[in-house]
């Protein structure tokens, strides 16, 4: 009970000091301003929702006279034409192997949702997909509480916070896809259909710690979730035959933003203006993945900046991936991945866009490599909130010891890539 006592006293006063800290700074004088100014805030409010900007946005919204209750609903519509050309990997034509596939049009996402607030400390976000299926049709469901900007506790499905690629808000990213080295599945020398890891971790079931401290230039993430992906909308899990605790994803990040809140779009008009910076590092263990046959652990390191019409980023992460003791195998395995790209305003409107994207898909025991070079452009058409992408992509296969490797190495990523996107979000 004593100790009870005692950490809740210490809980209120780190909420008292940070909050002090937030709401104001002194100036000198008897005269004090809000530490936290409407710029931050509506950059606060547009990340938080996850999909597109809706901070200062027209459309229909309700909200109280004292503004601590809102409601504002939103929709994003996004349609492509794809084009896809793939290495026969040496097959012979007699297995009538088709280099053009996966290409035509579709309809990634068709996302309706609502975002708000109630009694000046909940939020909540939820949003179907309708383009999707099983359990990705909600893409996302939460409520968030405040006790202060230094400590909020956020549940249901969110972003887990692992790499700047993953948590910009969906429809911000500077290419219309995100990069491979994150979405494609590692490559093992094993026939486990189970086993398809991939570096990336997406949107999960959980509950987090989060928040704002050292005047909104230092934000931290740090919780529990399924490990099962997007997909999957229930409770599966288990305990850790071999490490004896809940097998979950436990997993954190921590973030510096020198210049305050960086907003989570990789370039939009309306940032032309900002200079904002970010370096963050996170990791994360996937205990008993993949169906209960491995244990993953990744780590990842980025940096990003906003300078009026420039839009840099980096980041490079790895991942391990070591076998339950059932599986009766003692081999371990290590990916590396990363990219860095680049994004300029040519004019208020239209912004190009170059990324370098690197694969290491096979293990770093296994000599050879994935380089994927894109060029892409952007064209905002904001009176109507219109966005139109388009980007090429090929990809490289490089140092190799056999060409069994080399074929083997990028097995269902496409050599030529092509896409344009066009979406609508109010």
């Amino acid at each position: 009970m004593k100790k009870d006592y005692i950490l809740l006293v210490m809980s209120v006063a780190f909420c008292a000091s940070v909050s002090a800290q937030n709401d104001t700074v002194s100036t000198g004088s008897t005269i004090e301003k809000p530490l936290i100014n409407d710029r931050d805030r509506q950059i606060m409010e547009d990340n938080d929702c996850g999909v597109i900007p809706i901070a200062g946005r027209q459309g229909f919204a309700l909200q109280s006279a004292d503004g601590k209750f809102a409601f504002k609903p939103y929709m994003m519509v996004q349609t492509t034409a794809n084009f896809n050309w793939y290495d026969d990997e040496g097959l012979d034509k007699a297995y009538n192997q088709d280099n053009v596939a996966n290409s035509g049009f579709a309809v990634p996402y068709a996302i309706i949702g609502f975002t708000g607030r109630a009694f000046d400390r909940l939020s909540f976000n939820v949003s179907v997909n309708a383009a999707a299926s099983g359990g990705n049709i909600l893409q996302q469901g939460w409520i968030d509480a405040k006790v202060c900007d230094g400590l909020q506790v956020r549940t249901g499905k969110f972003k887990t916070p692992f790499t700047h690629a993953y948590l910009t808000m969906l429809g911000g990213t500077l290419l219309p896809s995100v990069p491979t080295s994150l979405t494609s599945s590692v490559i093992m020398p094993y026939t486990l259909n189970a086993v398809t890891p991939n570096i990336g971790t997406g949107f999960d079931l959980g509950v987090e710690f989060h928040g704002l401290v050292a005047r909104q230039k230092l934000s931290y993430e740090l919780g529990v979730w399924n490990g099962t992906g997007s997909g999957v909308n229930g409770a599966s899990k288990t305990f850790s035959d071999d490490w004896h605790i809940p097998s979950l994803l436990y997993a954190g990040r921590l973030a510096y933003m020198p210049k305050g809140v960086m907003p989570s779009s990789q370039g939009d008009p309306n940032h032309l203006n900002d200079n904002k910076m970010l370096f963050a590092v996170s990791g994360s263990i996937n205990v008993e993945s993949e169906y209960e046959s491995t244990n993953d652990r990744r780590l990842g390191l980025e940096a990003a900046w906003m300078y009026k019409r420039l839009y840099l980023a980096g980041e490079i992460y790895t991942m391990h991936v070591g076998f339950t003791d059932r599986q009766k195998i003692d081999d371990q395995f290590d990916y590396l991945g990363g990219y860095a790209q680049l994004g300029y305003f040519l004019t208020h409107n239209l912004q190009g866009a170059f990324r370098y994207d690197f694969f290491n898909r096979n293990g770093w025991d296994a000599n050879g490599y994935l380089n994927m070079p894109a060029l892409g452009f952007n064209y905002f058409i904001n009176s109507c909130n219109l966005k139109l992408q388009a980007m090429y992509q090929y990809t490289g296969r490089v140092n190799h010891d056999t060409q069994l490797d080399r074929d083997n190495d990028d097995l269902g990523i496409a050599t030529h890539k092509a896409m344009v996107l066009l979406q609508y979000s109010f």
